[in-house]
């Protein structure tokens, strides 16, 4: 279950952040310290058979890089995430350093575990459209689902949904197209 570690008037910047030594998976939302438990097995699958569907995608189209968690996403000094898997279109790869994404990646994927449901929902999903995330994806490997999401006008909208089988396409990655059973 996502915890938060710090809920009071401090807030956490990306530095403080920097300086944790306790080998736990951290993100900062708003300046509030995250911890969260690793991911259970149809999480990790579902991760690796979306990685390797995308990356092979934006390689043989030199669309850009492709990165899965653990990797710091720094929105700002107040927001650091570690999305599952991220996205960095071409023009955007002076975002990438060697610390982390440095910047708005162009596509987010978050897969859903019972301890992140609120978070990846809800607050991740303001928190990505705050920052002008183009598309944010949402997995849930237990409930066999996913919503691709695109921003318009500062929020999202459904692009592509399917729930146990079907065909789903993304705006951000022009061409791809896929059905849900191949990634979980």
């Amino acid at each position: 279950m996502a915890t938060v570690l710090e809920k009071q008037a401090r807030r956490w910047t990306y530095e403080e952040y920097c300086r944790l030594d306790d080998d736990q998976r951290h993100e900062i939302i708003d300046g509030n310290l995250l911890m969260a438990p690793s991911p259970d097995h149809w999480h990790q699958d579902s991760s690796r058979k979306l990685f390797r569907l995308i990356d092979r995608f934006v390689t043989q189209h030199r669309l850009g890089e492709v990165f899965y968690a653990p990797l710091d996403v720094v929105l700002d000094r107040a927001n650091v995430v570690q999305p599952d898997l991220i996205f960095v279109a071409a023009a955007n790869l002076g975002i990438i350093q060697r610390r982390g994404i440095f910047g708005v990646p162009d596509l987010l994927i978050e897969l859903v575990s019972p301890s992140s449901v609120r978070r990846d929902r809800y607050d991740k999903r303001d928190l990505y459209a705050r920052f002008g995330v183009k598309e944010y994806w949402i997995g849930d490997p237990a409930n066999r689902s996913l919503e691709i999401l695109t921003l318009k006008e500062g929020r999202y909208e459904l692009h592509s949904a399917a729930e146990e089988k079907g065909r789903l396409t993304s705006l951000v990655l022009a061409g791809l197209e896929f059905d849900l059973t191949e990634v979980v």
